[in-house]
């Protein structure tokens, strides 16, 4: 059976933007709430732009290294659908979110996908390792890690994605989905409409096809 790949728009910090990723079908945005972030956006805000998305677009709140109580504050107030957390929580710092949960991985050549296998969780985000950086690197990482990675769950792939190689990063991993921040911006936090566009017709451009015991 085919299935329709999953695009989530991260790093939104206005209504306008969040507006345009819906028009161009986009399945969710992304909110960091991570101030040291460039994308950094403030729950109020945030919350009046999830007001205004339709019933079908996930928001999805992105964390790092932050308590339970700020989430889980942050959960109740911007109406988040899932939270995406990028820090060090082992698999039962997991447990207590009635939301859907993403963990994120930072993946270097090194990296063993085995430490996958202990987390019960939504989906991953797989995003290229940076020194300093936890998310938005903007670099690539060896994609031949993801595909061992999707043994394990759902699988997003992030990490220097653009218009331009999206189409050949659906083809070569066949992922749940994929996640672009600075890969569609005119500058950090805005994203720009044509590279939007653009990125979201080529990811959807590509058929998935799934058996029925791989879903």
């Amino acid at each position: 059976m085919q299935q329709d790949l999953f695009v989530k728009i991260c790093g939104i910090t206005s209504l306008e933007d969040a507006l345009h990723a819906v028009r161009c079908r986009a399945d969710a945005i992304g909110f960091v709430f991570h101030d040291e972030s460039p994308r950094f956006i403030s729950h109020p805000r945030a919350a009046e732009i999830s007001l205004r998305m339709p019933e079908h677009v996930s928001k999805i709140g992105v964390f790092v290294n932050a308590s339970a109580k700020f989430i889980h504050d942050i959960v109740n107030h911007v109406k988040l659908s899932a939270v995406q957390l990028h820090g060090s929580e082992g698999p039962d710092d997991l447990v207590s979110y009635e939301i859907s949960v993403i963990k994120a991985f930072q993946i270097s050549d090194d990296f063993d996908v085995e430490v996958m296998r202990n987390y019960i969780v939504d989906a991953f985000v797989l995003d290229a390792h940076k020194e300093g950086k936890h998310a938005g690197t903007g670099k690539m990482f060896d994609w031949n890690i993801a595909i061992k990675a999707k043994e394990y769950g759902k699988i997003i792939l992030s990490g220097g994605l653009t218009p331009d190689n999206v189409e050949e990063a659906v083809r070569f991993v066949r992922p749940y989905g994929v996640n672009v921040s600075s890969g569609v911006e005119s500058s950090p936090g805005k994203k720009d409409p044509a590279k939007v566009r653009e990125f979201i017709i080529r990811a959807k451009s590509i058929p998935l096809s799934y058996a029925e015991n791989d879903l």
